[in-house]
């Protein structure tokens, strides 16, 4: 009697035990995206509301690194001549004012020439006036050709200066021409001068060459500053404007990241691209930078509401993004979920979700395994 007594209630326990692990086992059985854990479990996870908040997205677009078009100075001759002398190399560093080549141009020694002969004829013409003034005072001539003779050196005064500034046209100095009026020696030869100091970054001529004043024959660099120029896509330029911060990535310094601002949008779009040209200033006083140099801009847009999960309540599962949201009673279903890059620990929600679900934000990896576990064992 105690044997059969002992029987019946082992045999109650076990069929207790069993409807426990049928509750718990039930929904995987069922559906594989379901599970109900232990207690244990279950109070270990940590639930969150899925909701909105303001998101300020990324924008990373391809750019270059490129000269800062105000330190750029494209050099010139001023007069026709040919090229009697070259003074900077490619790669040079030189100083304002600092001469890189010289000229011989007959147009300069015609336009000096010029200039003496309208310096002898103010001279003689002053004289002449100041003559017929003595004579006129005297009574000797009358006050017509008083008149005439200041006419006379009224014109030979604007002529005069006429020719200097012509001079000063073809590059001589004011100091040049006042030499040149006092000792009267004609230069044909004149110099090619940096405007601007930097690097020589371009050189476009040769000895014996003949060059314009529309030749560009030297470009030199101030590369102190560089600009960073990206293209953004049409769709996005509603998303940023001048001001913004950025992030400049350069392959060739270990895609170290130089932060910035925005200091130009543009307000043309390119027909061919649909792009929209933007560009930051990047200080460069240590020279690691170069013109031309591949960089990624990341652009920092201004937040717009989204609809975002934590990222803790990520799980990858069959390489796709899944949440387990809660159904109730314990239950909860893992969920395939299309979501955006992080941002500040959040995912923007593109599909999968339409808000207000409760999803496991803490223990969504146990809660994972503990599903995967109880489908293996399902199977």
């Amino acid at each position: 009697m105690k044997n059969a007594l002992f029987w019946l209630l082992t045999a109650a326990v076990l069929a207790g035990c069993n409807k426990e692990d049928a509750r718990t086992a039930a929904p995987s059985a069922n559906d594989p995206m379901l599970v109900a854990p232990a207690p244990e479990l279950l109070a270990q996870l940590q639930l969150a509301d899925v909701g909105t908040r303001p998101v300020a997205e990324t924008l990373r677009v391809a750019g270059r690194i490129d000269f800062d078009e105000q330190r750029l100075a494209r050099i010139g001759a001023t007069v026709t001549g040919r090229v009697t002398q070259i003074d900077a190399l490619l790669g040079q560093e030189v100083k304002k004012g600092e001469v890189l080549a010289r000229l011989n141009s007959s147009e300069l020694s015609s336009q000096q020439l010029a200039y003496l002969k309208a310096r002898a004829q103010l001279e003689l013409n002053r004289r002449n006036a100041e003559r017929a003034k003595a004579l006129f005072e005297a009574d000797v001539i009358a006050a017509a050709e008083l008149q005439r003779r200041e006419s006379e050196f009224q014109i030979s005064v604007a002529e005069t200066r006429a020719a200097a500034d012509q001079l000063q046209l073809l590059g001589v100095s004011a100091a040049a021409i006042d030499r040149l009026g006092q000792q009267g020696a004609v230069d044909s030869v004149t110099p090619v001068v940096a405007t601007i100091g930097g690097v020589v970054v371009e050189r476009k001529l040769a000895q014996g060459q003949v060059v314009q004043p529309a030749d560009a024959l030297f470009v030199v660099a101030d590369l102190s500053r560089l600009w960073a120029v990206a293209q953004v896509p049409e769709q996005q330029v509603s998303q940023v404007k001048a001001g913004q911060s950025v992030s400049i990535e350069v392959p060739a310094l270990g895609n170290e990241k130089l932060v910035g601002k925005l200091i130009f949008v543009g307000q043309t779009i390119n027909p061919e691209t649909r792009t929209v040209l933007v560009r930051t200033e990047l200080d460069n006083r240590d020279g690691r930078l170069k013109p031309a140099m591949l960089a990624s801009m990341l652009i920092e847009a201004k937040p717009v509401e989204h609809l975002v999960v934590p990222a803790s309540a990520v799980v990858r599962e069959n390489d796709e993004d899944h949440v387990f949201v809660a159904e109730g009673d314990g239950v909860f279903r893992l969920l395939k979920v299309k979501l955006g890059p992080e941002h500040s620990g959040v995912r923007v929600v593109l599909a999968g979700l339409k808000g207000q679900e409760k999803v496991v934000v803490g223990g969504a990896f146990h809660l994972n395994n503990e599903r995967n576990r109880k489908e293996m064992e399902g199977a």
